[in-house]
C-alpha cells in the first residue's frame, strides 16, 4: 500500500513538472515520459534495495527516515549519471534535483502524517478524525472508536524510562491508559513538550494543572530514586487524591522481565529498596543437602522452601502440623519443578518426640531449620501452656534429635519480640534462643539463631487484617497510634535465614539492619490511599495484653559484630551453661504440668530475666522519648 502511495505521489509531481518541462525545453510528450521513467526506475530501485518498504511505518524511527533519505540521495546521483550518458533529450541537473526532492519530501510528509494519526488515535479534532480515517483505510487497523476506554494518566518522570512508557502507551491502541503530561523531577525539561505532551515542573502547583487535564491517576516511571524522594512523592500524590501506580521498565540486567504498570505494592510502604541477600556461598552451601523445614507450610517456612528449591538441594522435607499449608506449598513446588525436586511432606508437631524421631530416622536431615512456632501475641497471652509446649519444648525436642542423629546444622528462626520481651510469645522465643545458643557450647551440631522484625503480609500480620477491614468498608482498627514496628518482606526474611545459616560457624545470633521503623498508623493510612477507598476511618482500640509500643532487635546494642554482608550483624550473646538452661527448662516443664496458664506465665518471668510487663516498658519509653527518637527521619540506625 505504501509503495502504491509513493508511486501516486511520483505520478502527480511528474505530471506537474512535465507541463513545466515541455514548455521550458519544448520537449515532446514522449521525451519527458522517458525522463520520468528513468527517474522512476532510479528512485524506486534504490528504495527497494535499501529496504525502505520493509519497515513497519507506524513504528518508524530516525533510522527509517535516514534510510529513506540515503536511498533517494543515491537515486538522484544515479539518475544524473544515466541522464547524462544515455541518448535521450536532456534537462538541467537543477530540475532533476527539484523533481527528486519534491517526490522525497511529499513521501515523507505522508509517512509523518500516518505516524501522527496512529499515535493520536483518540484525537477528536477534525484533523485527527480525518487522519485516523485515512490510516484505517491504509492499514486496516482497529478504529479509535472501537478501542478500549482509556484512563488519563500523568507520567512522573521525563527521562528514558518515562519516554519509553509513553511511546508504548501511544502506539498500543489496546492499552487502558492515555498519557496527558509528564512531570519532570529534575526540571531540566519543564516547559517543553515530548510526543506533543506538556512537561510540567516538579512543584505543588503542577498538581492543579494535572487535575485540570482531567487526570487523577499517576504512574511513577523513574528508574533511579532515593528512598526519601520516593517516599515524599508517594505521600504528596496520595495526599492530593491521586491513585498511584509504578512502571517497572525492562532493564539490561533483567532481560526476561516484561515492562509492567502495577499498583504500588504494600512492600513499598517500607520506603527502602528491597534487600537482596543472594550469595554464591549460600547457593553452594545448600546444594545436594537434605534439609528439614519445620513450620514449612507457614508464611516464612513456605518461602524458605521456594528459595531452597532454587539451590539444588538433595531433598526438602516440609514438616507442619497444619496440613493445608503444607499441601499448598507441595502443589506449588510440584507444578514448578516436577520430578526434578525431591520433595517430601510430613504432618507432625515438633513437640511430639515420637513423631519427630520417626522423621529423623527416615530422612536423616543434614540441615534443620526451625520455623515452627505459635507467634500470635494476644492468643498466646491466654494460651501460655500451649506456647511453652510448642515453642520451647518443641525446640528442645529438635535440639536433642539433631545431636542424636548427627545433624550438621540447626538454624533457629526468632523474632524481635524476644528482645526484652513483654509477652508470652516473646518470652518463649527468648527461651528458644537461650537453649540454641547454649547447645552450641556443648553439642556436636553447629547452631545459629536468626532474628528479624515483623514480616509484611505473613499470616497473622496487620497487613492482611487491614486489607480485609478496607474491603468490608472499615473501620481499620489499631491498638495505639504511637506503635512503631520494624518490617521486612517475606522474601527478605527467608533470604536472611538461609544466608545467615551459610555464614554461621557456630553459636551466632544474627540480626538484620532493617532501616527505620514504621508507624502502624502511617501504614494503615497508606493502605487506605493505595486501595483507592474513601471514608475509611482508623479507630484506636487500646493496647492488647503483652503489647508494647516499640520493638527492639538487639538485647545489648553496643555489642555487635559485622559479617561479610553489610546488612547482617552478629550479637555477642554469651551462651549460658548447660545446667542453667536445663534448670530453666525444668521449671517451665513443671509449670505446664500444673495446667495453669498463670503458673506457666510466672515460670516464664522467673526463667527469663528480661521478661517485663508491657505497662512498665511503655511508660519508660515515653519518659525517655524513645518513640520520638526512633521515628526521626535523620537516618539514625537502630
Amino acid at each position: 500500500m505504501l509503495f502504491l502511495v509513493d508511486v501516486a505521489i511520483f505520478a502527480v509531481i511528474a505530471v506537474f513538472i512535465g507541463f513545466f518541462l515541455s514548455d521550458r525545453y519544448n520537449l515532446a510528450v514522449q521525451s519527458y515520459v522517458v525522463q520520468f521513467v528513468l527517474s522512476l526506475f532510479c528512485l524506486f530501485t534504490m528504495r527497494l534495495l535499501c529496504g525502505v518498504y520493509r519497515s513497519v511505518l507506524r513504528y518508524g524511527d530516525a533510522e527509517c527516515f535516514a534510510k529513506f533519505l540515503l536511498a533517494d540521495g543515491i537515486a538522484l546521483i544515479f539518475n544524473i549519471i544515466l541522464e547524462k550518458y544515455l541518448p535521450i533529450p536532456h534537462v538541467s541537473y537543477a530540475h532533476l534535483v527539484v523533481f527528486i526532492c519534491l517526490t522525497s519530501y511529499w513521501s515523507q510528509v505522508v509517512r509523518l502524517l500516518y505516524q501522527y494519526s496512529f499515535s493520536n488515535r483518540d484525537n477528536k479534532s477534525l484533523l485527527g478524525k480525518l487522519l485516523n480515517k485515512a490510516s484505517y483505510l491504509c492499514s486496516g487497523d482497529v478504529k479509535a472508536e472501537n478501542q478500549v476506554p482509556k484512563t488519563p494518566v500523568a507520567i512522573i518522570g521525563a527521562g528514558r524510562v518515562a519516554v519509553s512508557l509513553v511511546n508504548e502507551l501511544l502506539n498500543n491502541p489496546f492499552t487502558p491508559y492515555a498519557p496527558t503530561c509528564f512531570v519532570d523531577l529534575k526540571n531540566s525539561r519543564a516547559g517543553r513538550r515530548i510526543f506533543g505532551l506538556p512537561v510540567l515542573p516538579d512543584e505543588d502547583a503542577s498538581l492543579a494543572r494535572i487535575k485540570a487535564l482531567n487526570t487523577y491517576e499517576v504512574i511513577l516511571a523513574k528508574a533511579q530514586l532515593e528512598d526519601a524522594q520516593r517516599k515524599e512523592l508517594y505521600q504528596r500524590f496520595l495526599n492530593a487524591g491521586f491513585k498511584l501506580k509504578t512502571y517497572s521498565a525492562p532493564l539490561i540486567e533483567n532481560v526476561g522481565d516484561k515492562p509492567a504498570i502495577k499498583q504500588v505494592a504494600v512492600e513499598d510502604v517500607l520506603f527502602r529498596k528491597p534487600i537482596e541477600m543472594k550469595d554464591q556461598k549460600s547457593d553452594v552451601y545448600y546444594k545436594d543437602k537434605v534439609v528439614l523445614i519445620t513450620g514449612g507450610g507457614g508464611s516464612i517456612g513456605s518461602e524458605l522452601c521456594r528459595q531452597l528449591a532454587k539451590k539444588g538441594p538433595k531433598q526438602i522435607i516440609v514438616l507442619d502440623i497444619y496440613e493445608n499449608g503444607a499441601y499448598d506449598v507441595q502443589q506449588e513446588l510440584k507444578f514448578a519443578y516436577g520430578s526434578a525436586l525431591n520433595l517430601r511432606v510430613e504432618i507432625a508437631s515438633i513437640n511430639n518426640e515420637r513423631s519427630m524421631r520417626r522423621v529423623f530416622e527416615e530422612y536423616r536431615p543434614q540441615i534443620v531449620i526451625n520455623a515452627a512456632a505459635h507467634k500470635h501475641v494476644p492468643l498466646m497471652e491466654t494460651n501460655c501452656i500451649e506456647a511453652i509446649e510448642n515453642n520451647v519444648i518443641g525446640t528442645k525436642v529438635l535440639i536433642e534429635l539433631c545431636e542424636e542423629y548427627n545433624v550438621e546444622r540447626f538454624m533457629m528462626v526468632s523474632t524481635d519480640k524476644a528482645v526484652n520481651p513483654t509477652n508470652v510469645m516473646g518470652a518463649t522465643k527468648r527461651m528458644c534462643e537461650l537453649m540454641t545458643l547454649s547447645a552450641s557450647a556443648y553439642g556436636k551440631v553447629k547452631y545459629s539463631v536468626t532474628r528479624f522484625g515483623n514480616v509484611l503480609g505473613s499470616a497473622g500480620s496487620v497487613v492482611p487484617l487491614f486489607k480485609r477491614q478496607i474491603e468490608n468498608g472499615g473501620p481499620i482498627t489499631i491498638t495505639d497510634k504511637r506503635i512503631i514496628r520494624y518490617f521486612m518482606t517475606i522474601p527478605e526474611a527467608a533470604q536472611l535465614v538461609l544466608l545467615s545459616g551459610a555464614l554461621a560457624s557456630n553459636g551466632e545470633l544474627f540480626v538484620l539492619d532493617m532501616g527505620q521503623p514504621v508507624k502502624i498508623y502511617d501504614l494503615a493510612q497508606t493502605l487506605i490511599h493505595l486501595s483507592g477507598a474513601t471514608g475509611i476511618k482508623i479507630v484506636e482500640t487500646g493496647l492488647r495484653p503483652g503489647e508494647k509500643l516499640y520493638e527492639e532487635l538487639l538485647v545489648k546494642t553496643e555489642e555487635l559484630d559485622k559479617t561479610e554482608n553489610d546488612l547482617i550483624f552478629i550479637e555477642r550473646d554469651k551462651p549460658l551453661p548447660r545446667e542453667v538452661v536445663e534448670e530453666k527448662f525444668r521449671i517451665l516443664q513443671e509449670a505446664c504440668l500444673t495446667e495453669s496458664d498463670d503458673a506457666a506465665r510466672e515460670a516464664l518471668h522467673k526463667v527469663i530475666d528480661t521478661f517485663r510487663s508491657p505497662e512498665k516498658v511503655n511508660q519508660d519509653a515515653e519518659k525517655k522519648h524513645i518513640l520520638s527518637d526512633m521515628t526521626r527521619s535523620d537516618g539514625a540506625k537502630s
